[in-house]
């Protein structure tokens, strides 16, 4: 029995989804003695944890609706090559998500919500060191410096505003320093001669997201817990005292069910559906992002952020990632070639060295986005169903602090965190 609580902690939990946000709070839960069944749809990281940029930038993790992305996506309506992507054929729920997601673009409410994403920014790194202290033996690399690229000064000073913004809002002010483009080049020969100015950051970090996950998993399955792949959840059943079921869908009708003392819901992008039987009003979508890998002559050694561009490009050992777009369709649509080309046009003036047709690893993934921009950590209608999604572009970066927050509440372990408040689903 809790002393908290007044109520009898899980002792078996079924985790949907074997994405960060997933696997951190099934690696949490394990921590304070509770057995974890993971069941996923496809695999390990097969989301959009797989291939994102995997930077781990505190200084930079901002609420996703505020007045700019809205005047990208109004762009996009009439631009195919707009970083921001609204498909012209839109469908009833597509359309409510942008309209909640429009009335969240003002600067008011960036400024509460930036609030909140304060108080996580400066906990999230703590939850890395956590995993990686006890056993989740992958690397969590130091980004000093992360190297901002700049076209001209235009696109400096909207990053050196966004820190000014951060810091007006409560935000811890981040460490940087203002360079020439040929500094940034001396740093990291693959830069071009088309970046004339930039920003050099510090107390950022960045990983390989598929090895972490890869190693994330092993460290759940090393410490009793089960990972069933290929099993996508069609339904979840509250039993009441006899706990929860979960049923798998229909196309996976050889899956047995699964039972347990309480679920939590981490299916990313998929989430909806799953999650509106037990009150979660709050329509996650799809903000689907795409990224490569190529071998530059010159590999660099920071993590690279490109702002006139929205790229973020990181170093994966013998590869180097870029990863852009934010393109609004169903997470299940197939990868579309033109915004891999996109990506390409926008990348290929600012780096040197680089065959940009010797592609590799080409990739989409659905980030889970809200429509306001904070995800949805905690418990829904039922005590037994829990929520952890809705981290949109913040999954790497907040999704290991999310899972330790909801491992907390489920147990019980010490006063429940008063941000959980704030990332309500039933809000």
């Amino acid at each position: 029995m809790s002393a908290i609580t007044g109520r009898t902690a899980p002792g078996h939990v079924a985790v949907v989804g074997a994405g960060m946000a997933g696997l951190s709070t099934a690696w949490f839960l394990q921590q304070r003695g509770v057995r974890v069944t993971v069941l996923d749809r496809t695999g390990v990281a097969a989301g959009a944890s797989w291939g994102n940029a995997g930077m781990l930038n505190p200084s930079f993790t901002v609420p996703l609706p505020e007045p700019s992305v809205l005047r990208y996506g109004v762009k996009s309506l009439f631009d195919r090559s707009s970083p921001v992507s609204i498909p012209p054929a839109v469908d009833k729920e597509l359309w409510a998500f942008l309209l909640a997601f429009t009335r969240n673009c003002t600067a008011a409410r960036w400024q509460r919500t930036m609030a909140v994403f304060n108080e996580l920014n400066r906990a999230c790194l703590t939850a890395y060191e956590q995993l990686v202290d006890s056993g989740v033996k992958a690397p969590v690399k130091s980004a000093d410096p992360l190297v901002i690229a700049c076209r001209d000064s235009a696109d400096q000073r909207h990053v050196l505003d966004e820190f000014a913004h951060i810091s007006a809002c409560g935000g811890d002010d981040a460490s940087f320093e203002t360079v020439s483009g040929k500094e940034l080049r001396a740093l990291e020969p693959v830069l071009s001669a088309e970046v004339r100015t930039g920003i050099r950051v510090y107390g950022q970090r960045f990983i390989n997201p598929a090895d972490f996950m890869k190693t994330l998993a092993e460290a759940v399955r090393n410490g009793g817990g089960e990972i069933v792949e290929d099993y996508p959840v069609g339904r979840v059943l509250d039993r009441g005292a006899d706990g929860v079921e979960l049923l798998p869908a229909a196309t996976a009708p050889a899956r047995e069910t699964v039972r347990a003392d309480a679920a939590v819901l981490a299916g990313g992008a998929w989430l909806n559906g799953l999650a509106r039987p037990f009150g979660v009003r709050a329509r996650v979508q799809a903000g689907r992002g795409y990224s490569f890998t190529v071998r530059p002559r010159d590999m660099p050694v920071h993590p690279i952020y490109l702002p006139g561009q929205r790229l973020a490009c990181n170093p994966l050992g013998d590869r180097f990632r870029v990863t852009g777009t934010m393109e609004f369709r169903a997470p299940d649509a197939p990868l579309d070639p033109r915004r891999i080309r996109n990506i390409v046009e926008a990348a290929r003036p600012m780096f040197s060295g680089i065959d940009w047709n010797d592609r590799h690893e080409e990739w989409v993934g659905s980030r889970p986005c809200t429509p306001d921009g904070l995800p949805l950590v905690g418990r829904t209608r039922s005590p037994r169903v829990h929520i952890s999604g809705g981290h949109g572009m913040w999954g790497m970066v907040l999704g290991p602090l999310t899972g330790r927050m909801l491992a907390d509440s489920l147990t019980g372990e010490g006063d429940a965190h008063p941000l959980l408040r704030h990332l309500d689903p039933l809000r």
